[in-house]
């Protein structure tokens, strides 16, 4: 049986219609011939709609064409030669685990006779794949700029319909789909999507202990999940990154890279090499040239494309060799930022130029974090390669937020939009010590994709637990326009509570439970601080509402109230460490133990605490007595509780919901 097909009503009728006239369709045309069903293969063709599913990161345009297509028996995968391998496996992992029992991938050409599903992906303006989404009244933009698909799929209609303009649109329709099927079915649903910006992804810049190689792995196909296209290989602490840049990696490193290379280009993440000279480097001297091209000639040939010759956290007052003074002239700002650009012009243009391929060369400059004229700005942008790729941190190391003003100024500043280095969530500096930031992505101002190049972000040692804050940055860099720094929260939560073997990721497949206990969690090291201390967002939000919602029911005389509203969050808050190491993955769970034993022993007194309060609301004062010493004494523990050393890179007592939680415990034995 089949189910009624709405047609698509709303705004993006126009569009539709346009599309296809552009693409010589007409309403009237006969449909393609859809692959005969199997009569031996039992169950619908197609489910009742049930809304539209969330997908991370937020389609530009995704509404309701028509109830879900069903995935059973033999599907057939029909894909141009714009389809690259990954994307092919992707798809078929997919359709297998939604139910499919044989997968048959062809090019376009006769049908299948026997599959009860056709899916179709391909170029957006291949015949077939216009021809699928003019049957699923469905249209598609002429033309999908780079990165951009569109997907259509609705009941009764045995087709699914990808078309993109590029393999890595195909690859991002397909991670689309995975997040729009589940056991059974295909959500009946239009996207056309495309990202904001052009780059997005991670900058591994931060100090302390670098990401273990398997890390670095997983984050890479985490990155294929989320639709960044970037990652920026720059730790501090790896010597030949930096210290010892001149030397070769050595066979079994190199051999690491070498991997990461092809990991990334298998989820469709551009690895960016950066070699960071600034500390050492003779700009007058031809040998040091000749190293730099040496080393970025060794990631050529093991296939990087992308490349970053960073100047950030050096001294620029003084030169690493005489050659230098004699050019440049005394060591000083402006002295460093005419050096700096020497090289840099020298690297697009000797190096990159003649590399087939290559993409323009990036940057830090010295003077990274703020919008004030200076000569180092000054001899740097002025005759610097307008190609060159120019990153900025904010109007500040950590800055409060960022707005489409600041970008402005960078942009007029610089003489070329600039590419964000977003420090959040790193936690290498000393006013973040002790802490995990899981807190939202937030204060990042909508519109910002119109004067960036792109958004990095700088994640913290703790590569799993930085998947909170990635997601929501993938979200904002990708659609920008309608972002929501708390739906993107919740969605990492529900990422985190699913199955990470199940190649399937819709939000029904997350277990609640493990997603209360997360964003509870979550809440607790909300906590973000400037590099002066100083937060900007603040500690446990949540918690923070609900215990002065408490203190004012308590206030108003209604005790028995204001301990049972307060009772069922503190009950959460002790349950949610156990939960989570019960449910979530284990390298989450592994970089988050220390907080989670915070956690722990802070649940169990604010628990406690509660109990003292209930007795004293009951009349009994000793029991009350007993408990509020009780609390006091674990929460003494929980104040023990200190992170791993190296991870983050100032160790130190752990720091959760301060100056809310703790504040509580202390104080409440005041309350009467």
């Amino acid at each position: 049986m089949s189910f009624p097909l709405r047609r698509l009503a709303g705004p993006v009728a126009a569009l539709i219609s346009a599309a296809m006239l552009a693409a010589g369709c007409t309403a009237g045309a006969p449909p393609e011939q859809a692959p005969p069903g199997n009569e031996e293969v039992s169950g619908p063709d197609s489910f009742p709609a049930e809304g539209v599913p969330q997908v991370v990161p937020q389609p530009q345009k995704m509404e309701r064409l028509g109830d879900d297509v069903a995935v059973r028996g033999k599907v057939e995968l029909v894909l141009d030669p714009l389809v690259d391998r990954q994307t092919r496996d992707l798809a078929e992992n997919v359709l297998r685990s939604a139910g499919a029992s044989e997968v048959v991938v062809r090019p376009p050409g006769p049908p299948v006779q026997d599959a009860t599903l056709r899916v179709r992906i391909g170029d957006r303006s291949s015949p077939g794949v216009t021809k699928g989404l003019q049957d699923n009244y469905w249209g598609s933009p002429s033309p999908l700029p780079a990165e951009g698909y569109v997907f259509a799929a609705s009941g009764g209609k045995d087709s699914v319909i990808l078309g993109a303009s590029d393999p890595a649109g195909a690859y991002y329709a397909v991670q689309t789909m995975r997040q729009l099927t589940s056991p059974g079915r295909i959500a009946g649903v239009g996207v056309v999507d495309q990202p904001n910006m052009p780059l997005r992804g991670s900058i591994e810049g931060f100090y302390g202990t670098p990401w273990t190689h398997a890390e670095r792995m997983d984050q890479l196909a985490f990155y294929g999940d989320v639709k960044f296209n970037t990652y920026i290989y720059a730790p501090k602490d790896d010597p030949f990154h930096r210290e010892r840049w001149r030397e070769p990696y050595p066979p079994d490193k190199l051999a690491q890279v070498r991997e990461l290379i092809g990991q990334a280009g298998a989820h469709h993440v551009n690895f960016t090499f950066a070699l960071s000279p600034g500390n050492s480097i003779c700009f007058s001297d031809p040998a040091d040239f000749q190293a730099l091209q040496d080393k970025l000639q060794t990631m050529y040939d093991s296939g990087v494309r992308d490349f970053s010759v960073p100047f950030d956290d050096i001294s620029y007052t003084r030169w690493n060799c005489g050659q230098d003074q004699a050019r440049y002239g005394p060591p000083n700002e402006a002295a460093a930022g005419r050096a700096q650009k020497d090289l840099l012009n020298r690297v697009q243009r000797e190096f990159i130029d003649t590399h087939p391929g290559a993409r323009p060369v990036q940057t830090v400059p010295t003077e990274y974090s703020d919008l004030d004229e200076s000569p180092y700005k000054t001899a740097l942008s002025e005759g610097l390669d307008p190609r060159v790729v120019l990153m900025w941190t904010g109007d500040g190391v950590i800055p409060k937020q960022i707005t489409v003003s600041d970008a402005e100024q960078a942009a007029q500043l610089w003489g070329r939009k600039v590419y964000l280095w977003d420090n959040y969530p790193v936690n290498d500096f000393k006013k973040a010590q002790g802490r995990l930031l899981l807190g939202p992505y937030d204060r990042r101002e909508p519109g910002l994709s119109q004067h960036l190049v792109g958004d990095a972000v700088n994640p913290m040692n703790q590569a799993a637990a930085s998947k909170v804050v990635e997601t929501g940055a993938a979200d904002f860099a990708w659609n920008d326009d309608d972002f929501d720094p708390q739906r993107a929260h919740r969605a990492a939560a529900r990422y985190l509570a699913t199955d990470p073997a199940a190649a399937l990721r819709p939000d029904s497949a997350a277990n609640p439970d493990l997603v209360r206990a997360l964003l509870v969690f979550f809440d607790l090291n909300n906590m973000s601080p400037l590099a002066s201390g100083k937060p900007w967002q603040p500690p446990a939000p949540e918690l923070a509402r609900r215990i002065d919602e408490f203190r004012a029911t308590w206030g108003s005389g209604d005790n028995q109230a204001a301990l049972a509203e307060l009772r069922d969050y503190a009950q959460q808050v002790a349950q949610a460490p156990e939960r989570i190491r019960s449910g979530a993955p284990q390298d989450f769970v592994s970089d988050s133990e220390p907080w989670l034993q915070a956690a722990d022993l802070w649940g169990d007194a604010f628990v406690t605490t509660v109990d003292g309060l209930q007795a004293r609301a009951d009349g009994n004062e000793a029991v009350a007595g007993e408990r509020f010493a009780a609390a006091g004494a674990q929460a003494d523990r929980a104040e023990q509780v200190r992170t791993v050393p190296g991870e983050p890179r100032t160790p130190g007592p752990v720091k959760l919901a301060d100056g809310v939680l703790d504040t509580f415990v202390r104080q409440a034995p005041r309350l009467k």
